[in-house]
């Protein structure tokens, strides 16, 4: 069972603090890395250390090898994804085992496509990744 983290963001602040939703957009403008550096990093990651993924009504689940400095990373990538796209709920937890990095989105069918290309992303990325050799 996951262990519960209190840095883990488990509601969206913008409609908390606001009351309206927030806008259905990925924006990298104030990001310190490109989106194609931030592509790479998700290759790296889903290539070494990703065990598996589940869609579930709430969302969907990345599920990462629980090795030293996986943490750190999946929360810092978890926490620059959410501040491009503010719709997105991130939580971070860990297992015995695993880091388990669970994504949803507000009630919006655009957000939900999107968050459909975020599960596909560890498929899109590998056969990219094979048609550069």
């Amino acid at each position: 069972m996951p262990k519960k983290d209190s840095e883990a963001n488990e509601m969206n602040p913008f409609a908390a603090a606001s009351g309206e939703q927030p806008p259905i957009a990925c924006d990298m403008s104030t990001a310190t890395d490109t989106p194609a550096d931030r592509l790479d990093e998700y290759r790296r990651l889903f290539a070494g250390f990703l065990v598996g993924r589940e869609r579930s009504a709430a969302g969907i689940r990345f599920r990462f090898r629980g090795h030293p400095g996986i943490e750190a990373w999946v929360r810092d990538l978890a926490a620059r994804e959410k501040a491009c796209c503010a719709f997105f709920n991130v939580a971070v937890t860990t297992t015995d085992r695993e880091v388990l990095w669970d994504v949803s989105v507000i009630d919006d069918d655009m957000a939900r496509l999107i968050l459909a290309d975020l599960y596909r992303l560890p498929d899109v990325l590998a056969v990219r990744g094979a048609g550069a050799r």
